[in-house]
């Protein structure tokens, strides 16, 4: 029976890929389900063989420790060099959706405060 290993939503491209090749490199059996075509299936990495589970566990963690020291230092590099990511540089990005969210977080709030001034205009 196959054991869920590692969760692969959210889980950026990159560090997919390379505990894909960590696994492979050190030989572990595995096999990958995607999200599917709307995104509502479970993705994850999973381990056939529960004798190399403990194995694969202790690689990836040893990896994320890593990788946890790794991002930290290029983040406080990009701010130390103020290439940092602001909020303008995500909505720049991103125009429409900042727009969209906007018009929602509108809408949310006048349906919300309505009843209210309603009640206090008459």
């Amino acid at each position: 029976m196959s054991i869920l290993l590692f969760r692969l939503r959210d889980v950026p491209d990159d560090e997919a890929e390379e505990i894909r090749k960590l696994l492979a490199d050190n030989a572990i059996e595995f096999y990958e389900t995607t999200a599917g075509n709307w995104g509502i299936s479970f993705a994850g990495i999973w381990v056939k063989d529960k004798a190399q589970l403990v194995e694969a566990r202790v690689l990836i963690e040893e990896y994320e420790k890593e990788r946890l020291t790794r991002v930290r230092m290029e983040y406080d590099q990009q701010i130390s060099e103020g290439r940092g990511r602001t909020v303008m540089d995500v909505i720049k990005e991103h125009p429409i959706r900042f727009l969209v969210y906007m018009a929602i977080i509108a809408l949310v709030l006048t349906l919300s405060i309505k009843p209210f001034l309603d009640l206090a205009g008459g």
